[in-house]
């Protein structure tokens, strides 16, 4: 009885060291996630900045809608022509 005990204790005691080896080894991969997830987001937002910058650099990609009330532009106007006789329209 005494030597399964001292073999189910060896046992235990290997488990134990065995599971904080483990412990140890997640927290290490823990705090490189945490380093890889900050580095990550870091570059999300420079990115985002990046782009927002040259989105409103740009004009925001988007055209200003024209205002069809207001009065066109003076090189725009153009005079009516001369209506063309009905001999040039009946050729």
């Amino acid at each position: 009885m005494d030597r399964l005990n001292v073999k189910l204790y060896m046992q235990n005691c290997y488990i134990l060291q065995e599971n904080e080896r483990l412990r140890k080894k997640a927290q290490l991969l823990n705090q490189e996630n945490q380093t890889l997830l900050t580095e990550l987001k870091q570059r999300l937002a420079r990115t985002a900045a990046a782009t927002k910058a040259a989105g409103n650099a740009a004009g925001g990609g988007r055209t200003p809608l024209p205002d069809l009330n207001a009065a066109p532009p003076a090189h725009a106007v153009h005079e009516k022509a001369a209506p063309k006789s009905h001999k040039a329209a009946a050729n």
